[in-house]
């Protein structure tokens, strides 16, 4: 019997069977727009890596026009941790994301893009770092190494990591990169805004958690085309960044809290 779960920030009502009887370590989130011919290789790629611990797959179909969903369901019977989500509109990649993270089981996350260009081989490793941190370490970002973009994105990215981390001051290098582990109980701590799967570190900084980075590998796009444009990463994360600025100007930390 599928179980109804509501976003308290929306209206939408996603449903799901439940994959397994107990919940698993990990929960690997991956929201999809238009990817009917990369997803089911990069499902299998996650199913491969993580293969031996316990974990789930929670594809977030932002309502595709191809055959994504289908293409994704139709592996069912192949991978039992894998747990399909579909938007009845269109909303964008962090909308997707905290869909997906709302859904998840576990008390770790992983996200990675979509795509095919973030490898999932790499996701083990940066669990495997969150965990074996303090407890005040709340995130493991990768950091792309020999980007497979064209030199104009890669450019764009530089000038904009640079900006961006210069006025945040949150040690991201490549807060683009889509591959992050972290602790699932510190992002639902965060303020929701449209796009802020591009500045999860500087929010953990300001909630008072560390953050940590680790090289990973970057892939060439092997089908499919990017949903975003240098202008319109442009427009958003100027508008963005300024408001995380203010948020982290209204920040008060207690440096700690304890019972007495």
């Amino acid at each position: 019997m599928g179980r109804a779960y509501h976003d308290p920030f929306s209206r939408h009502v996603f449903r799901y069977e439940r994959a397994m009887a107990s919940a698993p370590d990990i929960s690997v989130v991956i929201p999809v727009y238009d990817e009917e011919g990369a997803a089911p290789a990069l499902a299998r790629e996650i199913a491969a890596a993580f293969a031996g611990r316990s974990y789930e797959m929670i594809f977030v179909d932002d309502a595709s026009r191809d055959g994504t969903r289908a293409a994704l369901k139709a592996l069912a019977a192949e991978i039992p941790q894998l747990r399909v989500l579909a938007h009845r509109k269109n909303s964008g990649q962090s909308r997707s994301l905290r869909t997906g993270i709302l859904a998840a089981r576990a008390p770790v996350v992983v996200t990675l893009d979509g795509d095919g260009q973030n490898d999932p081989a790499d996701g083990p490793a940066l669990v495997d770092a969150l965990v074996a941190g303090p407890s005040e370490l709340a995130l493991v970002g990768g950091e792309r190494v020999k980007r497979q973009d064209s030199q104009a994105k890669k450019f764009a990215s530089r000038i904009g990591n640079g900006v961006r981390k210069r006025l945040l001051k949150d040690t991201a290098n490549d807060t683009g990169c889509g591959l992050k582990a972290f602790r699932r109980e510190a992002f639902l701590r965060l303020p929701y805004f449209d796009h802020i799967h591009r500045y999860l570190p500087a929010l953990m900084l300001r909630e008072g958690y560390r953050v940590e980075f680790r090289p990973v590998n970057h892939r060439h796009r092997q089908t499919g085309q990017s949903k975003y444009t240098n202008f319109g990463r442009l427009v958003a994360s100027l508008s963005d960044l300024f408001g995380v600025m203010w948020l982290q100007s209204r920040a008060r930390n207690p440096g700690g809290v304890d019972e007495v």
